[in-house]
């Protein structure tokens, strides 16, 4: 078979469910006999295009805020997060994380994506904010990590409105699909399936989609 198996993903890379659900697509794919025949595009999703950088507010208070819960309680989400990162090889750091607006990074995505570095400069995204405190909408930062993944260009996407069209319609086009919440995954460009779903989740979504394939 050569047409691949796409598996289209909105996230942010500020969404902790969407850094685990990568991490447990990428288990599944392991032992999934067709993977080298999956192909994995990754689309823009902001959580809040309002978020701005605030060095004194934590992340645990902007989210007992938000959503008008105790901050012992924001804490204790975040704990139990990231417990479940632990499981699958991950250390990541709530303490430390900084609350940040999204949209270039978004940006920078797009870019990488045509190099085919889109993936890879998510999971690098992934971990600069939730293991390493780093503040990813700061364009010195993206430059850095950019550069890191060896994503080219990137100093004119900045003196530029470069890629920004792209952002507005990945997510017009979640807006199409009734995607509310990430992460979003559109298996074949037929099944949507939504939140982080396990290893054992995405598991039967490729197997499933795949034996659809060839019925």
């Amino acid at each position: 078979m050569t047409t691949p198996l796409v598996i289209d993903i909105w996230s942010d890379v500020v969404c902790p469910f969407c850094y685990l659900g990568s991490a447990q697509l990428s288990k599944a794919l392991e032992s999934f006999p067709h993977a080298d025949q999956v192909q994995i595009r990754t689309h823009a999703f902001e959580l809040d295009p309002t978020t701005t950088y605030n060095p004194d507010l934590s992340l645990e208070r902007m989210l007992a805020d938000k959503y008008q819960m105790p901050i012992e309680r924001a804490q204790s989400m975040h704990r139990d997060l990231e417990a479940k990162a632990a499981e699958l090889g991950m250390h990541w750091s709530f303490a430390i994380a900084k609350v940040a607006n999204t949209f270039d990074a978004h940006r920078l995505i797009a870019l990488a994506a045509t190099q085919a570095l889109d993936a890879v400069m998510a999971q690098r995204l992934f971990q600069a904010y939730f293991s390493e405190g780093r503040l990813i909408s700061d364009r010195t930062t993206l430059n850095e990590l950019a550069e890191e993944v060896g994503v080219s260009g990137v100093d004119g996407l900045w003196e530029s409105d470069q890629f920004v069209d792209e952002v507005r319609s990945d997510e017009a086009t979640a807006q199409s699909y009734g995607i509310s919440g990430v992460p979003a995954m559109v298996f074949d460009g037929k099944y949507l399936v939504v939140g982080a779903q396990g290893i054992d989740g995405y598991a039967r979504a490729l197997e499933q989609t795949w034996a659809e394939r060839e019925s």
